[in-house]
């Protein structure tokens, strides 16, 4: 690994746990320049999901005054991500991925549009908020939409976050800071697992890794208290932009 290889790792690195502390998505700009570098590709993703998870930690330290009354949230949604992220971890390892990848730009586009389109969505639908009287109802609906996300998430997991943010919308979480804390931490229950299976399959390149962890630890921090200052409207523009810029950067990588 030459000075040049290093610098450019910390620098996407560091630029993808500020992208992922606001939406999710950092691992595209990791994944490929893994790839140009020479590694196999499932060592790349893999490598990749263990150097961007520290970038959560500091991504939910800077939302941490945000998610207030959140603990019930966090602790059965957390228990669906372990889950199923040890689910799609376990499909990674086990088959190859081809189909499923020209799959992720349009999936993410989806998350995008979903985002964009939370207010009329949530109106047509009807669903619930978590603090109506439709408990039941709100928590079976949330509880098979994250499992479905965690699964993605530790089968490949770009533009995840996009993911969660609108289905935490659709669900009525329309603080876009508090859905942010939640998110990482969902994020973190997704990837710990994923990282544990990543690991003993030895499917990571832990100098690269640890290198870009670093990097993705302070960019999470400063990707989170930046979001809170520049307020919510912003925010959510920023998040439809990465999603749009993160389905293009996918179709043209599938030419």
């Amino acid at each position: 690994m030459s000075l040049l290889h290093g610098l450019l790792m910390f620098a996407a690195a560091f630029v993808a746990g500020m992208i992922n502390s606001i939406a999710g998505g950092g691992m595209l700009l990791v994944f490929p320049l893994l790839i140009w570098l020479g590694l196999d590709p499932k060592v790349s993703n893999a490598t990749s999901t263990v150097a961007l998870w520290p970038g959560l930690f500091g991504g939910l330290f800077g939302y941490r005054r945000e998610m207030t009354d959140s603990s019930l949230i966090l602790m059965r949604l957390g228990a669906v991500s372990l889950v199923g992220g040890g689910v799609g971890a376990w499909l990674l390892i086990v088959t190859p991925s081809p189909t499923f990848a020209r799959l992720v730009p349009f999936l993410i586009l989806f998350a995008t549009i979903l985002f964009m389109l939370q207010a009329p969505v949530n109106r047509w639908l009807r669903v619930p908020s978590p603090t109506s009287g439709s408990q039941k109802s709100w928590w079976t609906i949330a509880i098979i939409v994250q499992f479905f996300s965690a699964v993605y998430g530790g089968y490949f997991g770009a533009g995840n976050g996009i993911w969660m943010l609108a289905a935490m919308g659709l669900l009525g979480l329309h603080d876009i800071h508090r859905a942010n804390g939640i998110k990482n931490f969902l994020g973190i229950c997704i990837n710990s697992i994923a990282v544990v299976a990543f690991s003993i399959s030895h499917l990571v390149s832990w100098p690269r890794s640890l290198l870009m962890a670093v990097a993705a630890l302070f960019g999470g921090y400063i990707g989170a208290t930046t979001a809170q200052r520049v307020g919510q409207t912003v925010i959510r523009r920023a998040i439809v932009v990465i999603g749009l810029v993160i389905t293009v950067v996918m179709l043209w990588r599938m030419r």
